[in-house]
């Protein structure tokens, strides 16, 4: 008998201690989000950017694109949004590494679509695969669209990006490329190739409109 109640009071003390820590996983969760939301809302205030298209096959100007996303990401006050988390770890004794996985996810959850993003007339454009679009690409979006070079060929489908370091040829100092892959018909997968991207290949515009197109990343961010 007592060996029977002793076990109910462990289970019981079990799923409180359960409860209390899904209780206060999202607690942080919440707290995380709505500083990653403040982010956001001021990395966007300026959205969307009109993107006007040129050449054949038209493509938008990926100056603008660039322009546009690299000016939002500036906007935002990294500094605060970084004391503002690290209040959240020191509040919860909460190691760096494990809020920062928090961080990311809520950056994911809030990217935005395209259709909020940018403000595009040409249908039938071609968004520019650009190195500083795909900086701010989230995970899994554009997958599979077609992709297309500069001369108007369909090369393969959009298979995702991959980083690349490069010695800056002024500075000296590294800068990280964000690239893109694709998989030709064949089925074999190609790297997009280690040089700036500008508008050398597209994906279509009326493919990529509705996906995730805008995510901060989370490389401003401090928490230690």
């Amino acid at each position: 008998m007592l060996k029977r109640l002793l076990l109910e009071c462990a289970i019981l003390a079990g799923l409180a201690l359960f409860s209390f820590g899904q209780t206060q996983s999202a607690e942080i969760r919440s707290k995380v989000d709505a500083v990653i939301s403040s982010a956001y809302e001021t990395a966007t205030a300026k959205f969307p950017c009109k993107l006007k298209s040129g050449g054949d096959p038209r493509m938008l100007r990926w100056h603008d694109v660039g322009k546009c996303l690299d000016s939002a990401y500036d906007l935002v006050d990294w500094d605060d949004i970084s004391n503002r988390l690290k209040e959240i770890r020191k509040d919860y004794g909460l190691q760096s590494e494990e809020l920062m996985a928090v961080v990311e996810s809520s950056l994911n959850a809030q990217a935005l679509p395209y259709s909020r993003v940018f403000n595009v007339k040409d249908v039938e454009a071609l968004l520019p695969l650009s190195n500083s679009l795909l900086k701010f690409l989230p995970e899994g979006s554009l997958q599979d669209l077609p992709v297309f070079s500069k001369s108007g060929d369909r090369i393969g489908t959009f298979s995702g990006v991959y980083s690349f370091e490069k010695m800056g040829t002024i500075s000296g100092a590294p800068n990280q490329l964000v690239l893109f892959q694709y998989t030709d018909p064949k089925g074999n997968v190609h790297g997009s190739s280690e040089r700036l991207l500008l508008d050398s290949f597209g994906v279509p515009w009326k493919g990529a409109v509705s996906q995730s197109g805008f995510r901060l990343p989370p490389n401003a961010i401090q928490l230690k």
